[in-house]
């Protein structure tokens, strides 16, 4: 259907929408998929705008897990019913096999060495608390091996097979421990056994087994700007520190284990601004610096099978780079071959003669490939289909960078941002998609959504990753910690700005959309600029720093203090409510949609129920959508459909609204 076919479909829709009486009561409840999505105060969706929303909404995408023992097939993540499951393919452009059938989204996959089982993770609702079973890929069975209540994931198997490290919370429920699963043939179930606890609310997990399975690399996540890592002796369970001081924070990430384990590679920032690739000798202690040649953030790395190379990738402006590292004379090569694309899940196979792993550009979905290690050639195993959609109609973002309040050597400071420019003539209007985090980092990833919103209500879409943001060195990433929380919305401000001079833009049509921390800058933006914006879309989004502290899972309470602050400390306390959007609404003048998932461990439903409420008691216009099997984020097809076509909807009402473009 054309765009003037699908705005004349809306605007039917709309002109109800917009002459419905009663604005800040609810108007309508309502239930779908099942009793399963609660939708409050939002029109029906036109069937026509269904339908022509249909091809987007079946984009497919295809993510690597990892090979099969044999090196001869792969494990991948894709979705052909309602949620992603394990699927095999057994040659280039080969068929997807389905290996998984379950209702829920398969988690984390750990292939088991030398046999035909995986381990996976998998949980209930998106309530998190994922449990590990074992799936025969020959016979199809699989079980259960933990104990169907507490929270378990970062899996990692020894190399002979008789032992499965992992990270769990079921000592207490707060703690998040490292046990160890011991398997015996003769017994149906293994043995665990704890053999690392962690202080509550702190984060172990395993990295790498020693080649003899006598000791495991792991890690201890304190906040995202400081981490250490520590060798752990299992039997004995004592631990040696690698990497990381209190006194001096930073960033360690074990990588693993040389041949003969006579020395390990970390990514750390301890010598740069961005993590850096290091070889530590564990005779010695000398340290080697691998990557100084390249001024960003070593964001990914995977040693060989063979122990004789690493593949690394850099995270460039958000772009990823491949290198190649020998072991040996720490020679590094890049593999210059790739398109620009963000590259992930590295993985070689058993020979270490081919390199796997997913790759999306901004115009295509995420696919998986292997790359001749030798060669160079690469091969694309998946072909996700894109609805019947032409392709070569999306559109990629270009990179700018907007001056913000502050300065940096007497000149501003200058915030990254994808941009995503209609080729249709403008001025447009525009949505500003916020991440979330806030530890995280907006990424030329391919996005269907970007994608529909351009096509279908000839948006641009401006991608920022302000001040807090990974992958732009470790002095950026703490710029909004504590009390600087504010400062990341005042960048929002300075893309406000920095959209009114743009000719090509429509500064008087202006979204922004965000989740998770995202959408506690959605509502900061709706408290500090209502009068520069049409609408604000909160997704899971933190509406109170006291109450998200005081109700997030406990497991992930002290982490997040590290980040927003101790509401426990009274002058902390109220700064936390002085910045709390729902402590403002008055201020609010936007109208809102608020999207929740009814089992969200991390932002608790409350923070969205509890915003709802205060702007209805202000007389205030809010789209309420709650989905009671989801948690943080939709991740089911049909969930997922709904309100998509309720966010394009809620957006073209707003732009609409006193238009005259």
């Amino acid at each position: 259907m054309s765009r003037s076919s699908f705005m004349a479909i809306l605007s039917i829709s709309i002109t109800g929408l917009l002459a419905q009486p009663g604005v800040g009561q609810t108007i309508e409840r309502r239930t779908l998929n099942n009793g399963q999505l609660i939708l409050e105060d939002i029109p029906p969706i036109p069937d026509q705008m269904v339908e022509d929303l249909n091809r987007y909404q079946n984009i497919r995408s295809a993510s690597l897990y990892g090979w099969d023992p044999s090196g001869k097939s792969l494990l991948i993540s894709t979705r052909f019913g309602d949620v992603s499951q394990i699927h095999q393919v057994k040659k280039a452009a080969g068929a997807r096999t389905q290996l998984s059938f379950f209702s829920e989204p398969i988690g984390q996959v750990e292939v088991r060495p030398n046999t035909s089982e995986l381990a996976f993770t998998m949980d209930s609702g998106g309530n998190e608390n994922a449990q590990i079973y074992l799936l025969d890929t020959k016979s199809g069975e699989y079980k259960l091996i933990t104990d169907g209540r507490s929270r378990h994931q970062s899996l990692l198997w020894s190399q002979d097979s008789s032992l499965l490290a992992y990270q769990s919370t079921k000592r207490n429920g707060v703690a998040n421990d490292i046990w160890l699963a011991q398997f015996n043939p003769r017994q149906n179930q293994p043995q665990h056994t704890l053999i690392l606890e962690a202080p509550d609310g702190y984060s172990w997990s395993p990295q790498s087994f020693s080649s003899t399975g006598k000791s495991l690399l792991v890690s201890q996540y304190i906040s995202s700007i400081e981490s250490s890592v520590y060798l752990l002796d299992i039997e004995s369970q004592k631990l040696r520190r690698m990497a990381g001081s209190s006194e001096q924070p930073s960033r360690n990430f074990p990588v693993g284990f040389t041949e003969n384990d006579a020395g390990i590679f970390l990514l750390t920032d301890r010598y740069s601004q961005f993590t850096q690739l290091t070889y530590l000798d564990l005779k010695s202690g000398k340290e080697t610096v691998l990557t100084k040649s390249i001024p960003w953030d070593i964001s990914t790395a995977r040693i060989s099978n063979d122990k004789r190379t690493v593949a690394l990738v850099s995270n460039e402006d958000g772009y990823s780079r491949l290198y190649k590292l020998d072991t040996k004379t720490f020679q590094l090569q890049i593999i210059d071959s790739l398109p620009d694309a963000v590259i992930s899940s590295l993985e070689f196979n058993p020979d270490s003669k081919s390199l796997g792993l997913s790759m999306s550009t901004p115009t295509s979905p995420t696919d998986v490939y292997v790359l001749d290690w030798q060669s160079y050639a690469m091969e694309r195993w998946t072909y996700s289909e894109t609805g019947g959609l032409n392709t070569d109609e999306f559109l990629a973002p270009k990179l700018v960078k907007y001056p913000s309040f502050d300065q940096v050597d007497g000149k501003p400071r200058m915030i990254p941002a994808f941009y995503y420019l209609p080729e249709t003539k403008g001025p447009h209007p525009v949505i500003i998609s916020i991440h979330g985090g806030p530890e995280s980092q907006s990424r030329p990833y391919f996005s269907s959504t970007y994608q529909m919103w351009i096509a279908k209500i000839g948006a641009a879409v401006l991608v920022p990753n302000v001040r807090g943001s990974a992958g732009y060195g470790k002095d950026y990433l703490a710029l909004d910690n504590g009390y600087k929380r504010e400062d990341s919305v005042k960048d929002i401000g300075a893309l406000l700005d920095w959209v009114k001079k743009q000719p090509e833009l429509d500064a008087s049509r202006v979204a922004v959309y965000g989740g998770s921390y995202g959408g506690y800058m959605v509502l900061a933006s709706a408290v500090h600029f209502s009068d520069r914006l049409k609408a604000a879309i909160d997704i899971v989004g933190i509406s109170n720093f006291v109450t998200f502290l005081t109700n997030t899972k406990g497991y992930r309470r002290d982490l997040r203090r590290v980040e927003y602050g101790d509401e426990r400390d009274p002058k902390m306390r109220q700064h936390l409510q002085s910045i709390s959007p729902n402590q403002h609404v008055d201020k609010i003048k936007v109208p809102l949609f608020i999207v929740q998932g009814e089992n969200d461990p991390r932002v608790p439903v409350s923070e969205a129920s509890q915003m709802v409420k205060a702007l209805r008691s202000q007389g205030q216009k809010v789209w309420y959508m709650n989905a009671l099997n989801e948690g943080h984020g939709y991740r089911k097809k049909e969930n997922r459909d709904i309100y998509q076509q309720a966010v394009l909807m809620f957006l073209d009402s707003q732009f609409r609204q006193n238009s005259s473009h």
